[in-house]
């Protein structure tokens, strides 16, 4: 029987309204180097990783110019939510030869301060497991649910609730099972496969593996990567 394998999916196909950036932000710069690029090179500094392969939008003119010479593969497959783009790009693995039982990382291109050794915790928690998982990071703060005029309606119990981070991963067959069924829907994969019954693993990471989203969010990147430096990539 075959090993399995381990593939990275990194969705790229949107196009960062919140950010303010006034281009898709996977392609602004930070220290120097494109959002994705950072995020690509902490996936290629896992050994164990067969290959990456990067979901861009059909319109996508900017992945080659803006990181010349990468070796990830690219699929211009990428749709009009995040589960569509997944999907696309699982199909397109499945093209490349991999098969139900690989396993597949999926990443968030703006999760641009990945260390490889979370990554690799990740798979050693998961690599046997039946279900799969999720890097995540405990609740610290107070959690208040609002209302629509802008008050607090209730304080919720931080106890037992966890940040999702990513990667997040599956196997590629239940991933993908898990994403046609709930569709749009599912703002991550994790989502999908507990509306299936199943539960996936927390693996604990760091809080500095935020996801870029909003414009003070770029500076804070900036100056994580010049305190602490690339990872081994």
């Amino acid at each position: 029987m075959t090993a399995p394998r381990f593939f990275a999916l990194v969705p790229a196909a949107g196009i960062g309204e919140r950010s303010g950036a006034g281009m898709p932000k996977q392609y602004v710069e930070i220290a120097g180097r494109p959002m994705l690029a950072h995020t690509l090179a902490a996936l290629a500094a896992v050994p164990r990783i067969a290959q990456t392969l990067v979901v861009l939008s059909p319109a996508d003119d900017r992945f080659e110019g803006a990181l010349p010479g990468c070796t990830a593969w690219v699929a211009r497959v990428g749709g009009a939510s995040r589960a569509d783009s997944v999907l696309g790009g699982l199909a397109d693995l499945r093209s490349r030869g991999a098969t139900d039982g690989d396993w597949v990382l999926v990443h968030d291109a703006a999760r641009c301060l990945l260390r490889p050794e979370w990554v690799d915790a990740l798979i050693d928690a998961c690599q046997d497991d039946d279900v799969g998982g999720l890097l995540a990071q405990p609740i610290a703060d107070t959690l208040k649910a609002g209302g629509a005029d802008g008050r607090v309606t209730a304080t919720v119990d931080r106890r037992d609730k966890w940040a999702a981070q990513t990667p997040q991963m599956f196997r590629l067959g239940l991933a993908e099972k898990a994403l046609a069924a709930m569709g749009a829907a599912a703002t991550d994969e994790a989502s999908a496969v507990e509306a299936l019954g199943l539960t996936p693993r927390l693996v604990r990471a760091s809080m500095a593996n935020f996801k870029v989203t909003w414009p003070e969010d770029f500076e804070l990147a900036e100056r994580w990567l010049h305190q602490v430096g690339p990872s081994s990539r």
